[in-house]
């Protein structure tokens, strides 16, 4: 890709910046000066790569001199910043070019390699989209062009993909959730400041009383806390030298530095330490769905996926040590029953990362001598075979803090999102100096673990939106049944059986609007509503419903008697 775009533009006139392989295919990063590049290019630039591979250029390594890397790279800023510091670092420098050698090389570039050996080794590919990048992300630097592509070994797998893409902008959650009437943005109120109308927060309640009903069985208690803090408090988490450059400051009346809060668990712990703490009180559990905020860059943003008012699924527990097995335990168990609620909870679905230390780096941990770190890994892994999980272990991404389960789950299109989550922490204890008397009156630390089954809710809504294309469980669906009469003579039998699904606890809408009836089952489709009543003469006759089903429901289409139907939509939100 970089060889046609230097053929195509001239190799003095562009300057590269990264280029690196990713989960989702690859990149490539490109400054172009004075010259107009537009997303309509990429057809010729697809165009002259395959002349590159129909000519089966070899491609080649060759180590140079940071002065030989620099010759070959003249003009080109980025890359002399970066051979600058791999020169720095000690490190080999290499480059990799396109042709016989590299002195008459059609292209060559920095890097580390490794490549396949001939440009016809290149079977299936797709240059994808254009995007805006700041040169290493700072936005204090130059924006340069960013070239997205994916290959795949032969044209039928990339025909696949090609097929999941298009599915997936079907189901992009910003689309629908336009069209399901769920949330909107507004430029008066700024970029990453969702709005939620009465379908959309009703969504949310939904979730977090899903988790509620779930987690209060098993002795959690709400707490609610402030959305400013000093700065203090932060100082004294470690969190202020780690995310000061992305929080919202905020200044009154005095001198005090205040901060929207990042992150709820600071204050979590304020609550533990507002009285002394006896053995026979632990375990604490405190739970919240507070809302974060984080000063993410503009370009960094994503309908709900990516914002800067985070509605944070949160939990903290504070206990002793042996209690550490039976507290993540009844965890996963909440994890269990509320994934199982949407049909992910299946095998092939979902894996668990065990994540811990790194045993070559242990001064990256908080592994003290007492061994309770790494007591705490060999407790998760044991949990995890007994609990069936399919888990991975993974070295070296525990937190500093301490191991945890990271639950993976696969949506409808195979992509992977990491939803729930269990973390032992033996740093903020440590660093609130948090403490409980034991039964034999000493002073000892507890130990705090923080949980969130749904994560974000703002980004967990956006992957069921994408998940289920809109097509809702009919727990999770805002509306449940929409009453459609064929005429307004049938509004008052309408009526009657509305208020028999609202006595019911059916969550059900009645469309008496001037509309056609065929325009108002559009809309009921369009809005993707479980079930659609159509009422006519033989319904209001036979005391019945006719029902049109949508996806992922249990109820087949057809006719019921109102209390026929009312049992059996109450049999299918319990299930």
């Amino acid at each position: 890709m970089t060889a046609a775009v230097q053929m195509l533009y001239g190799k003095d006139k562009i300057s590269l910046g990264v280029g690196p392989w990713t989960e989702e295919g690859f990149y490539q990063d490109f400054d172009f000066g004075k010259v107009d590049f537009k997303e309509t290019d990429l057809k010729k630039i697809e165009k002259k790569m395959r002349w590159i591979i129909n000519k089966d250029f070899p491609i080649k390594k060759q180590v140079v001199s940071k002065e030989e890397a620099l010759a070959l790279h003249k003009g080109d800023r980025y890359k002399e910043e970066l051979i600058e510091e791999i020169s720095k670092n000690g490190e080999e420098i290499s480059v990799y070019y396109i042709g016989e050698n590299l002195e008459n090389a059609i292209s060559s570039q920095l890097c580390e390699g490794p490549h396949i050996e001939k440009t016809g080794q290149l079977k299936a590919f797709k240059l994808t989209k254009i995007a805006g990048a700041y040169w290493r992300g700072d936005e204090n630097n130059p924006m340069l062009t960013r070239i997205y592509g994916v290959a795949f070994e032969d044209e039928e797998e990339l025909k696949k993909y090609q097929e999941k893409i298009e599915e997936a902008k079907k189901r992009d959650h910003r689309k629908l959730g336009k069209e399901l009437g769920l949330f909107t943005f507004s430029d008066l109120i700024g970029a990453g400041l969702p709005l939620f109308t009465p379908k959309g927060t009703l969504m949310r309640d939904l979730i977090t009383n899903k988790i509620w009903g779930l987690q209060k069985e098993l002795g959690w208690k709400r707490v609610t806390i402030p959305h400013i803090t000093k700065k203090e408090l932060y100082e004294t988490s470690g969190h202020w030298e780690k995310f000061k450059d992305d929080l919202f400051k905020v200044k009154g009346k005095g001198d005090t530095q205040f901060v929207m809060k990042p992150m709820n668990c600071p204050h979590h712990t304020q609550i533990y330490a507002s009285e002394p703490r006896s053995y026979k009180d632990l375990p604490m559990r405190f739970a919240e769905n507070g809302v974060v905020y984080r000063d993410e860059q503009a370009g960094e943003l994503l309908g709900l996926a990516r914002v800067r008012a985070i509605t944070q699924d949160d939990g903290h527990a504070f206990c002793a040590e042996d209690q550490i097995e039976e507290e993540i335990r009844n965890i996963v168990s909440i994890i269990k029953s509320f994934y199982t609620s949407l049909g992910m909870y299946k095998d092939g679905e979902f894996w668990v990362s065990l994540s811990v230390s790194d045993p070559k780096h242990p001064e990256k941990y908080m592994i003290e001598e007492d061994g309770l770190f790494i007591k705490a890994e060999e407790t998760l892994e044991r949990i995890a075979k007994e609990e069936n999980l399919p888990y991975k272990r993974i070295e070296g991404e525990a937190a500093f803090y301490g191991p945890k389960l990271d639950f993976q789950f696969k949506d409808a299109l195979g992509r992977e999102w990491q939803l729930g989550t269990v973390q032992l922490d033996f740093s903020m204890p440590k660093r609130f100096n948090l403490e409980y008397t034991d039964k034999d009156g000493k002073k000892k630390r507890p130990i705090m673990i923080h949980r969130a089954i749904a994560g974000s809710l703002e980004r967990f809504m956006a992957v069921m939106i994408e998940h289920f294309a809109g097509h809702f469980p009919v727990w999770l669906a805002p509306e449940q049944l929409r009453i459609i009469p064929i005429a307004n003579e049938y509004n008052e039998y309408a009526q009657s059986a509305l208020k028999e699904m609202q006595n019911a606890d059916i969550r059900v809408y009645f469309d008496n609007s001037t509309d056609s009836l065929g325009k108002k089952i559009r809309k009921a489709k369009t809005e993707k509503i479980p079930y659609i009543a159509v009422i006519g003469e033989d319904e209001q006759k036979t005391n019945s419903l006719k029902i049109e089903a949508s996806k992922n429901t249990d109820i087949k289409s057809g006719v019921y008697g109102i209390d026929e139907f009312i049992q059996k939509l109450q049999s299918e939100i319990s299930a």
